[in-house]
Parts: structure tokens; sequence; C-alpha cells
């Protein structure tokens, strides 16, 4: 077996022994770190279907062995899962023979079958400092990362309880919205953190869902939050309701309602102009005479667009002189004022 790295020196660690891919029984694997993953079944499920078809296409990796003459598992525990629920019992491994945290650390250094999650590193990372005894630049070196780095997935696992850690990796919150919503929520508010996952485990939102509600929850009033956190889908469901509501509108009223919408902004935003325009000082700079030039040359076509549609509109008016009344107007079996008179 490899000596352990000198985590003092100044060179790069040696990376682990790596021998050929074997094949181990299943039960010769301790499943040390698989607290550490996030569960997916639905990912499994696709890996259990594609091994079923082509076979175990890339090899798991496992350290050690451990005193009990078993092989801990560092990569692969979606393999494993899927080879278990095909029936299987042996899987393909590539040994290293290296200490655990050299493998612990070149596991978070490489990218292999799938990129970890931030929560999936920031979990192996307390497991290279706390069990190991490394400081966070042993780490970050043995990782080949920044010192930041290491201090970023820390403070991500340092804002969640056991409970919303627990909820992440049973895929009940997404390992985005950990470390985007529910960490910042949980350092403003632990109790509100708490309460929107217990409130997930009933009613789940998408991670689309979940940021919609972030926004609103951010804007809102401290007797409004305690609200969302209790019924975030009511929230959701009167943003759909809402948008809904919005599209039939414009269904509706057609693309002319819109129209008449920009015009009154133009309009808003001419005066504004107009007024600014007067108070320049000349000689204009060149930005300010290059923008005057794009808009005067454009103009008129939106003048001539106007003007066409105020003339149609007077001459349809000419046209009908009376149709704006026409609910004034005698009805057809009654005698006219003159004849009564």
């Amino acid at each position: 077996m490899a000596s352990p790295p000198d985590l003092h020196a100044d060179s790069e660690p040696a990376l682990p022994v790596e021998g050929a891919a074997v094949q181990l029984d299943l039960h010769q694997l301790e499943l040390r770190f698989e607290a550490t993953r996030v569960a997916d079944q639905a990912a499994v499920k696709r890996l259990a279907d594609s091994m079923q078809e082509s076979g175990q296409m890339v090899a798991c990796i496992a350290a050690g062995p451990a005193p009990d003459a078993r092989w801990v598992l560092m990569d692969g525990y979606r393999r494993v899962a899927a080879l278990r629920r095909l029936g299987r019992d042996t899987a393909q491994v590539q040994c290293w023979a290296c200490p655990l945290e050299q493998a612990l650390a070149q596991i978070l250094a490489r990218s292999r079958s799938r990129p970890f999650a931030a929560i999936e590193e920031a979990l192996l990372l307390r497991e290279l400092i706390d069990a190991h005894g490394l400081s966070q630049r042993q780490a970050a070196r043995l990782c080949a990362r920044d010192v930041s780095w290491v201090q970023r997935r820390l403070v991500l696992l340092g804002a969640l309880s056991h409970e919303l850690v627990q909820a992440v990796r049973s895929a009940r919150i997404s390992s985005w919205a950990a470390s985007r919503i529910v960490a910042p929520l949980a350092r403003a508010n632990g109790e509100h953190a708490c309460a929107l996952v217990s409130s997930l485990n009933t009613h789940p939102l998408s991670t689309r869902e979940l940021s919609a509600w972030f926004q609103h929850y951010q804007g809102a009033q401290r007797s409004q939050r305690a609200r969302m956190v209790e019924h975030p889908r009511l929230l959701i469901e009167s943003l759909k309701e809402r948008q809904s509501d919005r599209s039939a509108k414009a269904l509706r009223e057609g693309p002319e309602r819109e129209l008449s919408y920009e015009l009154g902004h133009l309009q808003s935003l001419l005066e504004r102009v107009r007024r600014r325009l007067a108070q320049a000082e000349l000689p204009a700079t060149a930005p300010l005479v290059f923008a005057c030039r794009r808009v005067h040359a454009a103009w008129p076509e939106v003048a001539h667009e106007l003007r066409r549609l105020c003339h149609d509109a007077d001459t349809d008016s000419q046209q009908h002189p009376h149709s704006g009344a026409a609910g004034n107007g005698p009805t057809r079996d009654q005698p006219s004022s003159a004849s009564v008179a």
C-alpha cells in the first residue's frame, strides 16, 4: 500500500496506485460514504436499464482494503444500487492502493462518471477534514482546489440542519435549491427553513416554482412569510392563476391593446426627452448628436404609420357619424320628436 502523502510538502500530492478493474462480490464493498450521496431513484433506474442492455461500462472505485478485508467504495454508489436492482452479485471495481484520505481527495479532484452535487462535495470534505484531521488548506491542496472552494462548501453544509441535509440526500429538494434558497433562508430564519422543508415533503415544488416562491418571499411582509412557508403551494397556484388571467386577457384583447400601451409609454418618454433636450447645452457631445440623428432618421417612418392609422380612423368616423351614439337614437317603432311636437 502506498504511504500517505506529505501534506506539508510544496509538491503536488501523489496519485493513488490504480490497478486494473477486477470483479468483486458486492458484499466485499463497504458503503462507508453512502450517506454523502444524493439518492436519485430515477437515475438508478436509468442506469439499471443501460446496464441491462450494455453491461457495466464504467468501473467503480474502491480503496483500502478495510481492516475486515473489505474495500471501501469511493465512487460508484449508483452503479452498485443499479446492479442490486438487477439482482447482480458482482461489480467491476478499480482498486486503489492508498489511504482513504488520499482517495477521498482524488475523488473530489477528478471528474468521473458524473459531477458531484455541491452538497455531496461538502459532505465528503467534512469527512476528509473531521475524520482525518486535515486543515482546510491541506484538504484544498489534496483536492487540487483553492481554499475558498473548500470554505464555500463547508459554509453551505454549516447552514443546513441534519433534517435539511437528509431532505437534499433523499432528493426532496434539489442541490441547487439547497444552496441557493434553503441555505440562505436557514441562515436568516432557521425556523422558516425547517417549516418550508416540512411543507415540501407533502406538497413538493419544482426548482423553478421554488425559485419563484423565494423571490416573492424576499419581498413579502413579515406577517405574510409565516403563511408562505406553511403553504408554499398556495402562492404558486395563485401566481399560475394570475398568469392564466393575463394570458386570457391578452388573447381576448389582441395585439392592439399591447400596442396602445406601448404608444402611451412612448408619449410619456417623448415628453420627458423633449424637456431634457430643451435643457441640453450646446455644443452637444458626439454621442448625443449621434443618438439624435438616429432617432431623427427613424422618426419619419413612425410618423407615417401614425398618420395612416389616424387618417383611417377619421375617415371611418366621417362615414359613420352616429356610430358612437347609436344607442341614443330612436328605435324603429318609435315616432320622431318632430312628429310628437
